[in-house]
């Protein structure tokens, strides 16, 4: 199964190696490499790993452990293929070339592009603001992953930011700036994996790809009022 492995380290020479070398030796095969942030001598980076599904992860877990200074942020199932420089662009030329099914596309894919489990396409009541408080949001789509009824958290303010619940699941929320839309990521906590909360970079990258879409499907987002899936306060 494809792993990610998500480590922070001090970001000197051979730190990185270090990590490499224990992956392996643990018996993950190292297919991608990508670096979240370098900032004040530290590094995060995500690892996607072909794992052994008979090994204990543990043993995985205590290597990373043993090298000094290095931190494990999170591992879990990552779902499809390692992403790619290109994958975005193609999603919002898919988007582009069959707007009527845009936010349904673009919530299939966006599960996959960052390592998480589901998505959905929430939308809450256009005088939210007004409400003073929590507000109630409806499923409009929501990928095949999704839990039915779906564990949303709040969403407002509609603002792009990353959440995590008192559970232990991880939310990446952002909003398309109209009709009162806005695309919840899930990372669910399964024992005994535990995923990393969304990093600023990965939320930066919905954003972003929300907002393309929203450019693209333009009052095309009024219409994903769909019959109400689940509501929630």
């Amino acid at each position: 199964m494809l792993l990610r492995v998500r480590v922070t380290l001090p970001d000197r020479p051979g730190t990185l190696g270090q990590v490499a070398r224990t992956l392996g030796v643990s018996g993950a095969d190292i297919v991608q490499v990508v670096v979240l942030e370098r900032l004040g001598g530290r590094a995060v980076d995500d690892f996607t790993v072909v794992w052994p599904g008979a090994a204990r992860v543990e043993r995985l877990l205590a290597g990373l452990a043993a090298i000094p200074g290095v931190r494990v942020d999170g591992v879990w199932r990552a779902i499809g293929a390692p992403t790619t420089g290109g994958q975005d662009a193609e999603l919002l030329a898919q988007v582009a070339a069959n707007p009527t099914d845009g936010v349904a596309t673009l919530v299939d894919a966006v599960p996959g592009l960052l390592a998480a489990d589901w998505a959905v396409a929430a939308v809450v009541p256009l005088d939210w603001a007004s409400r003073g408080g929590g507000s109630e949001a409806t499923v409009g789509h929501a990928s095949w992953r999704a839990p039915v009824p779906p564990r949303l958290p709040e969403v407002t303010p509609l603002r792009a930011r990353a959440m995590t619940s008192p559970e232990g699941h991880h939310y990446a929320v952002a909003p398309f700036g109209r009709a009162g839309l806005v695309l919840v990521v899930a990372r669910d906590h399964t024992d005994p994996l535990a995923a990393a909360a969304f990093h600023t970079t990965e939320v930066d990258r919905l954003a972003q790809l929300v907002r393309a879409s929203a450019v693209i499907l333009g009052d095309r987002l009024d219409l994903v009022g769909a019959p109400p899936v689940t509501t929630i306060t």
